[in-house]
């Protein structure tokens, strides 16, 4: 099969999973491409608008289906995307940035196995203090990794009990918009290009985004697309961490 055509339909599928629980995709993206062994100078700022295209969706309809709470997102927002800007504008080693991705990814993974805190019957009120601070270092990890932190922001919600899965992802869906918004305009576009390979897996991934975010807020339950997105992210965790130099 056409290597084009074969990522195209792996960012298809990732792009389907995250916005199905309200996310972006921007780690998962990167996941994939990793695995292919595609330069990041292919596709950096791709993703980061792809990211918030997509994250734009999965907010309509989170937010249409009555998930979405702004009480939960804007002290994230006030801290994380000045930091964000700032992230994005340094540059790491590729083993570097590789290891961290890596270990980033490790959260979702931990979270999609039900392995960490359960999530709470009892909601508990967001406490300002600690949702600012919170946004300082999720800011400044997505832009430096080149992601729109809803990976961080989604479990921190639910594990906090300050929200259930779903006003999580309504409310991670826009965070991971203005994060995305602010490293892309942290980022220097003369070290890219665009090619006819970015542009269809751009698509591919935003048709793959719209229809999960419609799935994921309308008709599926979590666990559906649960297992699936876990053995993709563990799979590419593995291998930025042991095998990228």
């Amino acid at each position: 099969m056409n290597p084009d055509l074969l990522i195209a339909i792996s960012l298809l599928i990732v792009g389907f999973l995250y916005a199905s629980v309200g996310h972006g995709g921007a780690s998962g993206y990167l996941a994939m491409l990793s695995l292919f062994a595609v330069p990041v100078l292919a596709y950096k700022p791709m993703i980061l608008v792809l990211n918030m295209v997509v994250a734009a969706v999965g907010f309509y309809q989170f937010s249409r289906a009555g998930y979405f709470k702004w009480k939960l997102l804007w002290p994230f927002l006030i801290t994380s995307i000045p930091l964000a800007y700032i992230g994005s504008s340094v540059k790491l080693p590729d083993g570097n940035f590789n290891l961290l991705l890596g270990l980033a990814l490790l959260l979702p993974v931990i979270r999609l196995l039900g392995l960490g805190p359960k999530e709470s019957q009892e909601q508990k009120e967001l406490k300002l203090p600690v949702a600012l601070l919170c946004g300082v270092l999720i800011g400044f990890l997505s832009g430096l990794l080149n992601i729109g932190g809803g990976i961080f922001l989604s479990p921190l919600l639910v594990i906090l009990a300050w929200a259930r899965a779903k006003e999580a992802a309504a409310v991670s869906s826009l965070f991971i918009f203005f994060n995305s918004l602010a490293g892309l305009l942290g980022t220097s576009y003369s070290e890219y290009a665009v090619t006819n390979s970015t542009n269809i897996w751009f698509m591919a991934a935003v048709a793959g985004g719209t229809v999960g975010a419609y799935m994921g807020s309308h008709r599926f339950q979590q666990a559906t697309v649960r297992y699936l997105l876990t053995a993709v992210l563990a799979i590419a965790s593995v291998k930025l961490i042991f095998f990228m130099p």
